[in-house]
């Protein structure tokens, strides 16, 4: 192995703003091509995501991804969408302390919007338990 001591991190920058670029342009394929809050997407089938019902854990990748999309770009879209689809699927899962997956699920979401809010990234709307409005 070879290690370049003269590289810098700036010099990483535009590849990652492509990474970013083409997660933003995954998440909303997979947000139009599986509109249902609940479509646990496993695997896929001829390049498509396919849902299972039996392993709701990969939905914390789906919402987290958004989450941490709005994490590194800004965009509220990102954060709306996560937001969103965090309240309206997750929820049935805060209470499965027993499994293995419980960090996948709600670290990913709940966590990651706890986390940004006690960053001061957005405000909690009084009077809810989902966070609204970016500063």
């Amino acid at each position: 192995m070879h290690i370049d001591q003269t590289l810098q991190p700036s010099s990483l920058s535009p590849k990652i703003d492509r990474l970013w670029e083409l997660s933003a342009a995954k998440i909303r394929a997979i947000e139009r091509r599986h509109d249902t809050p609940h479509d646990a997407l496993v695997y896929t089938v001829d390049g498509r995501y396919t849902s299972r019902g039996w392993t709701e854990w990969t939905l914390g990748f789906r919402y987290g991804s958004a989450l941490l999309q709005f994490d590194a770009t800004l965009d509220r879209r990102f954060l709306e969408l996560g937001r969103r689809r965090t309240v309206e699927a997750m929820g049935p899962h805060l209470t499965d302390t027993g499994v293995h997956d419980h960090g996948f699920t709600i670290v990913s979401t709940y966590g990651n919007l706890l986390r940004l809010m006690r960053e001061g990234r957005f405000e909690q709307n009084p009077g809810s338990s989902a966070a609204t409005r970016p500063r």
